[in-house]
């Protein structure tokens, strides 16, 4: 079985992200602060928050000092630095290392969009013969009935329509 490698501590999946900008606005704030911040798009739990603010603070990046009741947190690293880390994976996972690769497909991206050429017209398949053997006709009721003697007849159901 193949060994999980490790992810770089500045790898932050989005609600870190999102804890940490908030941070990053506040300077340092307590876990009700950094919750306040994020709940008008995220609506989430206290608990949640303080779980990830406590992840934030295993990897490292933030600092936590308790001021009476609450911890207060400041960020250790820069947004920049997060930043910087971020790009270096883009390049990395799909740019061979070149930012010039990356910047190349951004402006590229960025031009006018061209109209798709339209696909070309396709053969329209032969219909199969079975689209165009005749029809056989229906057996009428009785003559069905008639073959079939051993089946009970059908009993009329009589609905009250001023249920209705």
């Amino acid at each position: 079985m193949a060994r999980k490698t490790r992810n770089h501590r500045l790898d932050l999946p989005p609600l870190e992200l999102d804890c940490m900008r908030a941070l990053w606005a506040l300077g340092q704030a307590t876990v009700h602060e950094v919750r306040a911040r994020l709940f008008p798009e995220r609506p989430l739990a206290y608990t949640t928050v303080m779980t990830v603010m406590d992840h934030l603070r295993g990897k490292g990046l933030v600092e936590r000092e308790r001021r009476g009741r609450p911890y207060v947190y400041r960020s250790l690293v820069t947004e920049d630095a997060v930043r910087e880390h971020a790009l270096d994976r883009l390049t990395r996972n799909f740019f061979v290392n070149s930012r010039d690769q990356l910047r190349n497909y951004l402006i590229g991206s960025a031009s006018p969009a061209r109209t798709p050429e339209p696909p070309p017209e396709l053969p329209v398949p032969a219909e199969p013969a079975e689209l165009h053997r005749p029809v056989e006709p229906v057996r009428p009721r009785a003559a069905a009935e008639s073959v079939d003697s051993h089946r009970e007849p059908e009993r009329t159901v009589r609905i009250d329509t001023t249920l209705l």
